[in-house]
C-alpha cells in the first residue's frame, strides 16, 4: 500500500463550540486547495510529541479551502485532545494527512438512518449537507447529555430542519433503539459516537437480523482486549513463498516490517486503517474497528489482526 500523503497545514482559526469541545479550521499555507474528500471521511493529526490522532471532516466537501475539525477534550485523554485545546491558534503548524474514508457513504441507497452520540455528530454534517442537497429522505438521531454539551447542533438545525431529532438525557429523553430498528427495517442505518452507543445498535441490529451490508458504523476507540489471548501463529508471503512465525507477543505488523516489508502505519490499534493489507487464504482474527464484514472477507489490518493456523498474504 502507498503511503498516505502527509502535509503540513496551518491553523487558520479556532472557535469554542461547547466548553469542552473546539473546533479547528486548517488549510495550506501555499495551496489554495486541499486535496478532496467525501463526506464521512477523517484525517490523521499529528502531533509534536509524534502521536497520532485521527478526527472526522465535519465540514463541506465542496470547500477545498479548509480541513475543519472538532475536538472534544476528554476526560481520559491521552493527550491528544489536551493538548490540541491548550495550543491550537491561528497560525500553528501541524502535520495533516490526507482523508481517509471508512466509513462507507452512499446517498443514493435510500432512506437513511443516522444515530449520533456526542462529538460522533461530526462525520454526520457533511453527510446531511448531502443527503439534502441530493432530496435523499433521512433522519439525524442525536443523543447527548444536555442541551449546553451538544457540538455543531445550531449548523445542524439550519441545513436538517425536522429531519434532526435530539434526544438529552438530563432531560429524560433517551433514544430507544429497538423500536427505531423496528420502525426502520428498510433503510441504511449508521452509528458514530460513545461504545456503549454503538454496542447498543450494533446489538439491537443483531437481535432484529439487520443485514450487515445496511450497518455502517465508525468507531476511533480500538478494541478492548477483554478475554482475547494471542496465539502464535505462520504467515506465507504468496509472492515469494517466504514463510514467517509470528510470536504471541508480537503483531504481524512488526513481523513484516522486520523482514523487509515496509509497510506503512500510524495507530497501530486497529483504528486509523493504514496498514491495511490483503490476505489469500487462512481464518483471521480480526480486531480492527475499521473494515466491513464484506472487507474482512480478503483484508486485514497486520498491527491487530492475527491468523488461526497460517495466513497467505498477497504482498
Amino acid at each position: 500500500m502507498a503511503d498516505r500523503l502527509i502535509m503540513k497545514l496551518s491553523v487558520r482559526d479556532v472557535r469554542t463550540e461547547t466548553r469542552d469541545v473546539i473546533v479547528i479550521n486548517f488549510l495550506h499555507p501555499r495551496r489554495p486547495e486541499l486535496p478532496a474528500w467525501s463526506a464521512g471521511a477523517h484525517v490523521d493529526v499529528h502531533l509534536p510529541d509524534g502521536s497520532v490522532r485521527q478526527y472526522s471532516l465535519c465540514g463541506d466537501p465542496k470547500d477545498r479551502s479548509v480541513y475543519k475539525i472538532a475536538v472534544k477534550r476528554e476526560a481520559d485523554s491521552r493527550g491528544g485532545s489536551a493538548w490540541l485545546h491548550d495550543n491550537a491558534v491561528a497560525g500553528l503548524g501541524l502535520h495533516v494527512s490526507a482523508p481517509r474514508n471508512h466509513f462507507d457513504f452512499d446517498p443514493e441507497r435510500g432512506r437513511h438512518v443516522l444515530v449520533a452520540g456526542g462529538i460522533g455528530i461530526t462525520p454526520f454534517v457533511p453527510m446531511v449537507r448531502q443527503l439534502v442537497e441530493t432530496g435523499q429522505d433521512f433522519v439525524l438521531h442525536y443523543c447527548t447529555r444536555s442541551r449546553e454539551t451538544a457540538p455543531l447542533v445550531t449548523e445542524l438545525e439550519e441545513i436538517c430542519g425536522a429531519k434532526l431529532r435530539r434526544w438529552i438525557s438530563e432531560e429524560g429523553t433517551r433514544l430507544d433503539v429497538a423500536t427505531l430498528l423496528s420502525a426502520e427495517g428498510n433503510s441504511e442505518l449508521y452509528v458514530c459516537g460513545p461504545l456503549n452507543l454503538i454496542s447498543a445498535v450494533e446489538d439491537a441490529a443483531l437481535h432484529a437480523s439487520w443485514p450487515e451490508e445496511r450497518l455502517h458504523m465508525e468507531r476511533f476507540t480500538a478494541l478492548a482486549n477483554g478475554d482475547f489471548e494471542p496465539k502464535p501463529f505462520d504467515v506465507v508471503i504468496a509472492s515469494s513463498g517466504k514463510e514467517f512465525v509470528v510470536p504471541a507477543d508480537r503483531s504481524l505488523l512488526s513481523v513484516l516490517n522486520e523482514n523487509g516489508f515496509a509497510i506503512h502505519s500510524t495507530c497501530e490499534t486497529g483504528v486509523c486503517g493504514t496498514c491495511e493489507c490483503e490476505y489469500l487464504e487462512g481464518t483471521v482474527q480480526h480486531r480492527d474497528v475499521v473494515l466491513t464484514p464484506q472487507k474482512r472477507k480478503s483484508k486485514l489490518m497486520p498491527c491487530v489482526s492475527r491468523g488461526k493456523g497460517a495466513l497467505v498474504l498477497d504482498l
